[in-house]
């Protein structure tokens, strides 16, 4: 996932985003509210970490700004106020949820593993019908073609297309792989993957000119988008 943190604390805001990234994710750091609003206009996220007491622009500003003009886009307040009245406001403002400091990074990679699956199952019940150029994967009857051609799939290449054609041209890392599609954390000795990767290619990359499953070298893999 890329997720932006809003965190004015240095030391607080560094240690979060090398967790974050330890654990697969894309992470913005910003310790100003104005330049993390000025992201979320220029960058999808998939999560919104903000600290609710920031200088100038706080995270509840930011919160509010974003969803002024229709950007969904799940956010996890963190915080040092615990007074229910400051937790109600943020809610009803369009968050999702609330971690008080001081936190555990165990909990806030809970949650924000939470806020994506629940973001995740809103989105999948909102499509029926995945395509990218000349690829298309129905998830009712399960099927998939390309250029109209039937590509028979097993569950875990059809799970894995599903993941890369809900995000385009987006680099899936092989600890998001393995967490999404097997539910394990990430082991570097394990090549099912790699394996799984290989197969899908053959079946909708071999017989056709345009390779739609690229190879982001030391990064991951991501679906081709133009």
């Amino acid at each position: 996932m890329r997720i932006l943190v809003l965190e004015d604390d240095r030391e607080l805001g560094e240690w979060i985003g090398t967790g974050l990234r330890r654990a697969g994710h894309i992470v913005d750091w910003f310790q100003d509210g104005s330049q993390a609003l000025t992201a979320t206009t220029d960058q999808h996220y998939d999560i919104a970490v903000l600290d609710r007491m920031t200088p100038g622009l706080d995270g509840l500003s930011v919160l509010k700004a974003m969803r002024a003009v229709k950007n969904a886009t799940p956010v996890l307040f963190l915080t040092a106020l615990t007074n229910v009245g400051d937790r109600v406001e943020g809610l009803e403002a369009g968050g999702d949820d609330y971690l008080g400091k001081p936190f555990a990074f165990t909990e806030l990679l809970a949650r924000v593993n939470a806020l994506e699956r629940r973001n995740s199952t809103s989105m999948q019940e909102e499509v029926t019908t995945l395509q990218v150029k000349d690829l298309t994967l129905d998830l009712i009857k399960r099927q998939c073609t390309r250029q109209g051609q039937a590509i028979d799939l097993n569950t875990k290449e059809f799970q894995l297309l599903e993941l890369f054609l809900r995000n385009p041209g987006r680099v899936l890392t092989k600890t998001m792989l393995l967490e999404r599609i097997w539910d394990l954390r990430f082991d570097p000795t394990t090549s099912v993957v790699e394996t799984h990767i290989s197969r899908l290619r053959s079946k909708i990359d071999r017989s056709y000119e345009e390779k739609l499953i690229r190879t982001v070298r030391g990064a991951g893999y991501e679906l081709a988008e133009d």
